[in-house]
């Protein structure tokens, strides 16, 4: 191929393109008119001899070819873009800068008053926009829209850069009054009414079928190995929430340890160990290829993976 020949706008027209797989919705995002941008699909149709993108009952589908270049692309642009950047040092004392973090509750009240202790100190001119799972896409991440994301993961696109945080154990919050307190062994925890919590990943979520064990995660995956189910009535998305419900006589929340160990002075419940093993959940932290070099985010990943590394690890008495 002559390289006199392309233009490395296209290139950008090109990963603009695939990830919008929208010709107007690209225009958009580079500020092009509509006309514009299709005669830059023109023009890398002819370059590439392919396609690219080619209209379906579902709008705009990458060929073969395409999806075979779009991690080339990617990365092509990307090194492109820290070979002309001036390399700025990051000095957190002195900096003002807003980051977006998307972190479900449990990592919010866990972890992130830590790491704000941590900016009083060093970095007094750093604001965090603290986002729920259900404002960011994995799209959005990918795009560089939020600059890092905490959270359990079942699955993550195979391009975004990770680090795993802590592994957590799992504890039982009950009220003091709960009948189940007299004798805690895993029948008469089957015989009681439970709260389902949990936000892995991120997205808007939909409605759980407590018939399918597989979604129901890490709790309800470990008595389906023993044989067993227990008997969910509430299901909820926040764990402040379960927390605060599962004051009531009747109810058992199973949820990470260091979430249970935020209501250890409140005596309108108690901590046990669960009467099952249940193996541990792991907090990762992930964010996009196109912030894996920018000073600022990595000193602030560095920081939270350390404040993270410190915390000592919890231990819910057994009883």
């Amino acid at each position: 191929m002559n390289l006199n020949r392309i233009d490395l706008n296209l290139l950008v027209y090109l990963d603009v393109l695939l990830r919008e797989r929208n010709v107007t919705q690209a225009a958009n995002q580079l500020s092009l008119s509509q006309p514009a941008m299709s005669n830059g699909l023109k023009r890398l149709r002819d370059l590439f001899g392919d396609p690219l993108l080619v209209r379906t009952s579902e709008g705009m589908a990458p060929t073969e070819r395409a999806l075979e270049l779009e991690p080339i692309i990617r990365d092509v642009l990307a090194n492109i873009d820290r070979a002309v950047q001036t390399k700025a040092e990051f000095d957190p004392a002195t900096h003002i800068r807003v980051f977006r973090i998307m972190a479900s509750d449990y990592a919010e009240s866990t972890l992130l008053p830590y790491v704000l202790d941590q900016l009083r100190e060093l970095a007094p001119g750093i604001t965090l926009d603290i986002m729920t799972p259900s404002d960011v896409s994995f799209l959005d991440v990918e795009r560089g829209k939020v600059d890092m994301v905490i959270n359990r993961f079942d699955a993550m696109p195979q391009s975004f850069h990770q680090t795993h945080l802590w592994d957590d154990t799992f504890s039982c919050l009950l009220s003091p009054n709960n009948p189940v307190l007299d004798d805690f062994s895993l029948d008469n925890y089957l015989k009681a009414n439970h709260i389902w919590v949990s936000k892995t990943g991120m997205g808007v979520g939909v409605g759980v079928n407590p018939d399918d064990v597989q979604r129901l995660g890490w709790v309800d995956s470990a008595l389906a190995r023993l044989g067993k189910k227990r008997q969910i009535r509430v299901f909820t998305r926040h764990y402040q929430a379960a927390m605060t419900l599962a004051e009531q006589n009747d109810l058992i929340v199973t949820l990470p340890t260091r979430a249970a160990l935020l209501k250890s002075n409140n005596p309108r419940v108690v901590l046990r160990q669960p009467p099952l093993k249940i193996p541990p959940l792991e907090l990762k932290m992930a964010w996009s290829p196109l912030l894996q070099h920018n000073p600022g985010n990595q000193w602030l990943r560095r920081l939270i993976a350390e404040t993270a590394r410190n915390l000592p690890v919890p231990k819910v008495a057994s009883k």
